[in-house]
């Protein structure tokens, strides 16, 4: 479960940010970076795009701070624009069936995954990879999922659906 409401710490450095500090513009880096590239390379599967997504998403983000209501969790609003611009990079481009998992950072807290989970998941379409991976790699609630890439709940239930029933199948023949 995502957080709905930011920490103390986090509404510090989005004010300092706002401001014009470095040193908490860093400090929300490091804080959320790991994720944002971590849900873009889950929907692109291509580690180098993932970083560019991930790096222009935080950088869409810092140029429309002066927008973002402090009141609200940071993460989830810098994910919707890395899993929006991911979406719209693998809409634009022919995505490999084959997946490359040694040395990818995006795995750290995915290792449980089999190979052949991986491979399944590759070959969703971007819409139904997008919501499975902030469902169960992120932890987002289908709700969080719907206001985060602005669908309606039920697109998000019926994409889950669908999206984990050809996971399911794909990965059963393949067992």
């Amino acid at each position: 479960m995502v957080a709905l409401f930011p920490s103390r710490e986090e509404r510090a450095w989005v004010r300092g940010a706002q401001a014009g500090s470095a040193a908490d513009l860093e400090a929300l880096f490091r804080a959320h970076w790991p994720r944002a590239f971590r849900a873009a390379y889950l929907v692109v599967h291509d580690a180098a795009a993932a970083e560019d997504i991930a790096q222009e998403a935080f950088l869409a983000a810092i140029r429309r701070l002066d927008r973002f209501d402090r009141r609200r969790p940071f993460g989830p609003w810098l994910h919707r624009i890395a899993v929006n611009r991911a979406i719209d990079w693998a809409r634009s481009r022919q995505l490999r069936a084959e997946v490359e998992l040694a040395g990818e950072r995006a795995w750290e807290d995915a290792r449980d995954l089999s190979d052949e989970t991986v491979a399944a998941l590759a070959r969703l379409t971007p819409e139904h990879r997008a919501v499975i991976v902030l469902r169960h790699l992120l932890g987002y609630s289908p709700a969080e999922i719907a206001e985060l890439l602005g669908l309606p709940r039920g697109t998000v239930n019926s994409r889950l659906r669908r999206g984990l029933d050809t996971l399911k199948e794909a990965v059963s023949r393949e067992a």
